[in-house]
């Protein structure tokens, strides 16, 4: 089970961000803060750099039925070719890509703390100013390309990390795992846990987070904006299981993780939807308070996806719901938005640090929201929930932003 743990957290945390030179077009002679075409910036974690979102719905029948993006599902260099950053994961369905005649740039990074750190031979931008020959930050980025184009909003997902949410879910599973059901042991107990939800760590994520807010504020008035000039959108983080009694396998067992991918003890699962994830939440509206920033709306996730989260009773496995391929009719509202947990199923282009990420439907779905955000460039914050069953104009499944 230790080999386990090390495997998926290693893999979870790790995004392989080894940052090269940002390979974008030369900007028009005119564009700049306040004039050019309008550009909408994404900063921050796996949860908005796009992690995930090749796979359309889960499946244990092959990549095949579910790959809706391709082996370049990734790929975000100008010749679509590679990675800037390998294994970033850098989504083409990442929320940021609008379209609609707003161009849009994706900085954010799979792995990304607040403050930039190398794991090994990792390479991992946080939102700050962070120099070292090709190496940057993100907030450096940020102002680099703002300078030369015409930023509107920059969206940011930051903290999770900070929290060492990956290093929990890996305990969970493990402890799922590593013990029967007539005496489960639970990670909301360990002290993987009880550390990351004390006063005084909660405190320090607060602060953390609370900086880089206000370096992306740095980044935009180094780069000539004036604050009223652009907005900063702060999403935070959805449920991605639901309670344990809306689990559709049985906690007997491994099914749960062997076919479902949800290794979760009921109890875990609950105070995952109960305590951490509101915790996590109410410490990223705090530093939206903390920071001082006058130009910022929130834009919160929490229930965007119940009713179709990973092993939630209401959606299932493709193959569960009668379905040949992620194609088929009705697939968004019969499959699942949350990429199933792997483990020893992380083979052939399978990554482990997809695991439970929003995968192709759900990016869509967070697209939608932020299209409803930016608003026509009145930008505005609301809580996103899911609409009525369907895809929209744009393919994407029907968000209402209220």
């Amino acid at each position: 089970m230790s080999s386990l743990s090390r495997a998926l957290l290693t893999a979870l945390t790790a995004g392989s961000l080894g940052l090269g030179a940002l390979a974008l077009a030369a900007p028009a002679q005119a564009d700049g803060p306040g004039s050019g075409t309008p550009w909408i910036v994404s900063v921050g974690d796996s949860y908005i750099s796009g992690e995930a979102g090749r796979w359309a719905g889960n499946t244990n029948n092959g990549e095949s039925l579910h790959d809706a993006l391709g082996s370049t599902a990734y790929f975000d260099n100008a010749a679509n070719t590679a990675e800037q950053i390998n294994r970033c994961h850098r989504s083409k369905a990442a929320e940021i890509h609008i379209g609609g005649g707003v161009s849009s740039l994706n900085l954010a990074c799979s792995g990304a703390k607040t403050g930039t750190f190398t794991d090994g031979s990792y390479f991992k931008p946080g939102i700050d100013f962070y120099s070292s020959g090709a190496d940057q930050g993100q907030a450096l980025m940020l102002q680099n390309f703002a300078a030369g184009h015409n930023v509107k909003m920059v969206q940011i997902s930051i903290g999770g990390n900070n929290f060492n949410f990956a290093g929990i879910v890996t305990q969970c599973v493990t402890d799922f795992l590593g013990s029967p059901s007539w005496w489960p042991d639970y990670c909301k107990d360990d002290s993987i846990v009880t550390n990351a939800m004390s006063t005084s760590s909660v405190n320090a994520r607060r602060s953390e987070i609370t900086t880089a807010f206000q370096n992306v504020r740095a980044a935009m008035r180094n780069a000539g904006y004036a604050d009223n000039a652009w907005t900063l959108v702060v999403s935070n983080y959805m449920s991605p299981l639901p309670n344990g009694s809306g689990i559709r396998y049985s906690e007997s067992g491994y099914t749960r993780q062997s076919t479902g991918g949800c290794g979760f003890w009921n109890a875990d699962a609950d105070y995952a939807n109960g305590t951490l994830l509101p915790r996590i939440n109410q410490t990223i509206a705090e530093a939206v308070t903390a920071s001082g920033l006058t130009n910022v709306k929130s834009l919160n996730y929490a229930s965007a996806f119940n009713g179709r989260r990973l092993c939630e009773s209401t959606v299932g496995l493709l193959e569960e719901k009668g379905l040949s391929s992620w194609t088929g009719a009705g697939a968004v509202d019969k499959t699942e938005w949350i990429n199933t947990i792997r483990t020893a199923t992380a083979t052939g282009n399978y990554y482990i640090q997809e695991s439970l990420h929003p995968n192709y439907w759900g990016e869509k779905a967070l697209r939608n929201c932020v299209r409803q955000a930016w608003n026509g460039g009145a930008v505005k914050g609301g809580t996103c929930v899911r609409g009525a069953n369907g895809l929209n104009a744009n393919g994407e499944p029907n968000m209402v932003l209220q």
